[in-house]
């Protein structure tokens, strides 16, 4: 009997890590058609760019989870570049994406760019990526516009800074709000599956289950004592 390969499975990623600060930038793409996402581009766009093409990509969509400087502050000059449409974040974050120049400056990114989003996303929306689709969570807390991409078939999700391994995103910018960070994560992600692997906005990959196992903030135990 011949040996039969596994089958592909219909999303493949890779972490780019972008910027000063170490984004998590995500390339994201679709096994059958090779049309890809790329998930929060703070920067290096001739570097994503570059990547794009080792892999055979043909560029789609840009997705941005949030409006803080090394997330976005590269989709502009991706989107001047390849024409493609940016989706994301909530609208409740344009506020901070009209800020990118000024930060920019401030963290000697003096390339980044304001921009409008071509979609804003609200909780609920699906984003399509050649013949796949991921679903949208609405996760304020770090900002009140943060979204979320989960992939359900893969059990992948793209979560920007709501949480990260052993730690979960800060809430001391504007309009930052623990509570609202605590509860998203609780009542948005806990219940997509202890199974699900997640990129962070910056660091290692983690589970929902080993977080909810180990993380100090908002592991199972420790909020049941607060």
């Amino acid at each position: 009997m011949n040996a039969t390969s596994p089958p592909e499975p219909p999303i493949r990623a890779v972490i780019a890590p972008v910027t000063p600060l170490q984004q998590n930038c995500t390339i994201v793409w679709c096994s059958k058609t090779k049309k890809a996402a790329i998930i929060d581009p703070g920067g290096e766009v001739e570097r994503l760019l570059a990547a794009l093409k080792q892999y055979g990509l043909t560029l789609e969509k840009i997705w941005i989870t949030h409006g803080h400087l090394d997330h976005a502050g590269g989709a502009a000059a991706l989107k001047a570049a390849t024409g493609v449409p940016i989706e994301g974040p909530h609208p409740d974050d344009a506020f901070w994406i009209d800020d990118i120049e000024q930060s920019g400056a401030r963290w000697g990114m003096p390339e980044a760019r304001s921009f409008t989003p071509d979609r804003w996303l609200h909780d609920g929306d699906r984003v399509t990526l050649g013949e796949t689709e991921f679903e949208v969570y609405h996760c304020p807390g770090h900002t009140p516009g943060h979204v979320i991409f989960f992939h359900p078939e893969t059990k992948f999700a793209q979560v920007g800074d709501v949480l990260f391994q052993g730690s979960i995103g800060r809430t001391d910018f504007p309009r930052g709000n623990h509570a609202d960070l605590i509860r998203a994560i609780t009542t948005k992600l806990w219940p997509l599956g202890d199974d699900v692997r997640f990129v962070p906005g910056h660091g290692p990959m983690s589970t929902f289950g080993q977080e909810r196992r180990t993380n100090p903030f908002v592991a199972d135990a420790v909020l049941a004592e607060s």
